[in-house]
Formats: C-alpha cells, sequence, structure tokens
C-alpha cells in the first residue's frame, strides 16, 4: 500500500482510490435460545430432517419474550470493546445499523447507549437500509471520518427476526435467526480502507419483501390487523429480480477497477439463505471455499448478518492484515449493495 504523494487521494499499491477506514475491533452476540431444526421439525409436525433440508440450517439462535433487542446491540458492543481493552469513553459516534428497529420512536440507537455503557451526551441515531444497514453504516462512518468530524465510531448491527415470522409460511419463517455484531473504527492511515462501493434500490421491488404495519401506513386506526405485524415475502419475485440486476451491479461495482471478483481473498455475503448463498458464490465465479457462509448455523439476522460473518472471519483469521474482502448482499427494497474493504 502506498499513499498518493500528490496529497489529493490515498491510493492502494494497484493503483485503486482509497477511502481510509481501519476496523481496530469486532464483536457478536447471540440470544441464549438454541434452536435446532430437530427442534422446529417437532414443532412443526414434520418429519425429522425436513427444516434441514428445506432452509440449509442446522440450528439457529432465538430471543426470549424478555430479551430486548438493544440489550442484545449492547453485549455485542460491550465484546468489541473488550476483546481490545477499548474504553467506551473514547466512542463518539453510535450508529444503530438495524432492519427492524426496536421500535417506532425513538431510535434504537440511544436505547443501546446506556446498557453498553457509553458517555451520555455522544450522538448516536439508526442508519436503515434493511439487510444491508452495515454496509450503508460503514460506507457512512468512512466518510465521516475522513472529514474529521468523529475519530472512533461504533457501529452496532442488530435484529430479533423470530419477533416477526409467520410460522404458517415456511418459506420465510426457516430461514431467520436472531443476533447482533458491533464493529468501531477509525480513519487509520490510509493503508486500509474501502477501495470499490456501490449500493441501487430498485423500488420495483419494494412490496416482496415487507413488514406493512408499526409505521404510519398501516396502524390499528388505519385498518391494520395482526398479520400485517408479521414479515412477509415473495421468495421468486425476489430472485427474479435479483437476477436482472446483479450482473450488471457487479460489472458497475468494478468498473474502473483494476481488480475483479475473482481477485477477492475473501466474499462476505449477506448470508439470506442457503440458495442465496449457492447463487452469490456461482455468480460471482468464486469457489466456495473463498465465501465465509455461517447461514447454517446463524440463519439471516437480517441486518446483523454480514458484520457477523466480518467477525467470524477476523477472529478465525480468514480476513488478516492485508486481506482485499468483498461484502455484498441484497435486502429490501429492492436493494442491492457491494463493498471492496482493504484490511
Amino acid at each position: 500500500m502506498t499513499i498518493d504523494i500528490s496529497g489529493s487521494q490515498p491510493v492502494s499499491t494497484d493503483g485503486a482510490p482509497m477511502l481510509p477506514l481501519k476496523i481496530i475491533a469486532t464483536g457478536k452476540a447471540l440470544p441464549s435460545r438454541c434452536v435446532t431444526s430437530v427442534e422446529l421439525d417437532v414443532l412443526l409436525g414434520k418429519p425429522e430432517g425436513y427444516v434441514k433440508k428445506k432452509s440449509g440450517m442446522t440450528h439457529r439462535y432465538f430471543a426470549e419474550e424478555t430479551d430486548h433487542q438493544s440489550e442484545l446491540a449492547a453485549a455485542a458492543l460491550r465484546d468489541a470493546l473488550t476483546r481490545q481493552a477499548i474504553p467506551a469513553a473514547s466512542i463518539d459516534l453510535l450508529l444503530s445499523a438495524t432492519g427492524v428497529s426496536e421500535q417506532a420512536l425513538p431510535s434504537t440507537a440511544c436505547r443501546i447507549m446506556q446498557p453498553a455503557g457509553l458517555a451520555h451526551g455522544i450522538p448516536a441515531f439508526d442508519i436503515n437500509a434493511s439487510c444491508l444497514s452495515f454496509l450503508a453504516a460503514l460506507q457512512l462512518a468512512a466518510s465521516l471520518l475522513n472529514t474529521g468530524t468523529y475519530k472512533r465510531i461504533a457501529i452496532v448491527a442488530s435484529d430479533l427476526a423470530s419477533r416477526g415470522l409467520n410460522w404458517d409460511d415456511h418459506e420465510t419463517s426457516l430461514i431467520f435467526g436472531d443476533g447482533a455484531a458491533a464493529v468501531i473504527v477509525e480513519r487509520g492511515d490510509g493503508r486500509t480502507g474501502i477501495e470499490a462501493f456501490r449500493m441501487e434500490t430498485h423500488p420495483q421491488g419494494k412490496a416482496l419483501c415487507e413488514i406493512r404495519a408499526g409505521g404510519t401506513r398501516r396502524t390499528p386506526r388505519r385498518g391494520a390487523d395482526a398479520e400485517d405485524f408479521l414479515f412477509r415475502m415473495d421468495g421468486r419475485g425476489v430472485f427474479r429480480l435479483a437476477a436482472q440486476v446483479m450482473d450488471r451491479f457487479i460489472a458497475l461495482l468494478f468498473a474502473g477497477r483494476p481488480f475483479g471478483p475473482r481477485d477477492m481473498d475473501i466474499v462476505i455475503p449477506h448470508q439470506a439463505s442457503h440458495l442465496a448463498m449457492q447463487h452469490i458464490t456461482k455468480r460471482l465465479g468464486m469457489p466456495s471455499t473463498q465465501v465465509m457462509n455461517i447461514y447454517a448455523t446463524h440463519g439471516n439476522q437480517v441486518a446483523a448478518s454480514m458484520p457477523t460473518a466480518v467477525h467470524e472471519a477476523m477472529v478465525t483469521g480468514r480476513l488478516a492484515a492485508g486481506s482485499r474482502a468483498l461484502l455484498i448482499g441484497t435486502a429490501a427494497g429492492l436493494t442491492v449493495g457491494g463493498m471492496v474493504l482493504v484490511l
């Protein structure tokens, strides 16, 4: 890695422009309740092996009724702080990246602060890009750090997908799990950072994945019923639209870069489903050994999926200093996002 001596912009050794960013700590938290696929076979009255075959999962974690999303998020942030002995008081911005907030108002971020031990008075706000909320938050954090507005930012992604499952819909209810993950970032010295970033939203897919109630569109006084508070998805519609836009998206993400998908040391996709993981691996032309896959043991944790996979890649050594990683996925909206990150 070299720094552009003209002072205009840091660049990598192969000439790609770099938005400086350094991940200094990661952490994760899972609810205490582990639910196996065999347990769900019994719950649904299905033969043993049905859930594993249909969903691709061996187990996932579900929150208890007394658990709160913000407390799980705080536990993930405390884990990150503890792992690298970082004082909580050194955090000067908290970004909560969630697909579904703990409540409609106020932000989930402000509810994380106290249990995480953060200083009162620092700014904290939510970023919602559904399953790609962490990706959007990471890009925003890098931008803010490079303006000098903040020195050290904590990003926490947390979702309790189990709270909105419709167990009569096996296509959607069997793929999700709960969890939280955190990263702490600084600007760094310019030798690490974001080499490419792109996000697109295709609103013709806005009704393909949705929870209709919980905001102002559908309320008890505007005809909302119990099912409006549950997640619904047109899986085939999502797949068709994602397939239409993905090749062009990947081409634009890497356009003008001296590297392509096969030059990545590791790919960390959003852990959407076992079929989605297979699809993105094939689309990128990558061997499965280079794809970080924790889906079987975590499920789709919505916004928490990608940072949890990042954490697991770092603690297992698959994402080490000098690595070049591709973070990529789709989300409700329909949104597609990707980032090339140098560690």
